[in-house]
């Protein structure tokens, strides 16, 4: 998402550039005790959809299907793309863990799509119950891991990004990751201490640190006034990942809770 998730971010030291001494020095090697599978490589019966201009479970177009083992994002079945911002919900909600997402992107983006959904796509974590979301909300009220490629243009565009409408600063706060262009695939890791610590990790290094996330900004639209509290920490949710354009393939979902 280029706007991002709907937070408002406290980062360490006051400064993101305080993150790049962070940058290569967090390997993190994880055994599989406790690790837990949220997606089966078989179907999407733990998952709920909500797409924009649609109702919640109707998984518009088989936007988020199961094919060889791996979730894909398609937009084969689109007319108009129409700003269907989408997101597939994992149906149970945490706060303390430890999530390991592997993602590509491929294929052809949708070039009706918004410009800045090339070869972008995202994690969202601390959202709403997408139940709670109404039919033309456009994004969750949520904090965003952002995944980008890219360009082939010889130009840095970092991934593991994370955006927010933070005032009186960026909407997207760059990681320190590489550029990875092309269609390889790429480990993007979540380290959630609820409220306090959120740690993005790409390929083994991590890239990025903040704390105390908060509702707040103004880019989302036709919310429950109910659920946007605004300068309310966020502290648990819902995970989510991303539709927006780009055909994006996720071949590896786990998680580990640290409580």
């Amino acid at each position: 998402m280029h706007t991002g998730s709907f937070i408002r971010c406290c980062l360490f030291c006051m400064a993101v550039t305080t993150i790049a001494a962070c940058h290569n020095t967090n390997k993190v090697q994880s055994g599989k005790t406790g690790w837990v599978k949220l997606f089966n490589g078989r179907d999407l019966n733990d998952w709920v959809v909500k797409i924009n201009h649609h109702e919640v479970g109707d998984n518009f177009g088989n936007t988020f299907r199961v094919e060889d083992g791996m979730i894909k994002v398609r937009y084969d079945q689109y007319g108009a793309y129409n700003e269907q911002f989408g997101h597939l919900y994992y149906k149970t909600p945490f706060s303390y863990y430890h999530l390991v997402v592997e993602y590509r992107f491929t294929g052809e983006w949708k070039k009706d799509a918004p410009d800045y959904t090339l070869l972008n796509s995202g994690i969202m974590f601390h959202s709403q119950d997408p139940h709670t979301m109404p039919k033309e909300q456009n994004w969750p009220i949520s904090i965003e891991f952002q995944l980008l490629g890219g360009l082939g243009d010889g130009k840095p565009r970092p991934t593991g990004n994370m955006c927010s409408p933070v005032l009186n600063t960026r909407h997207c706060i760059n990681s320190t990751s590489k550029t990875y262009d092309g269609d390889q695939w790429v480990r993007a890791e979540l380290i959630v201490l609820g409220d306090s610590l959120i740690t993005h990790i790409i390929n083994g290094d991590t890239v990025m640190r903040y704390s105390k996330p908060q509702i707040g900004g103004g880019v989302v639209e036709n919310y429950d006034p109910k659920i946007k509290q605004d300068g309310k920490i966020l502290s648990s949710g819902f995970i989510a990942l991303q539709s927006e354009g780009q055909p994006v393939d996720f071949r590896k979902v786990e998680i580990k809770e640290l409580r």
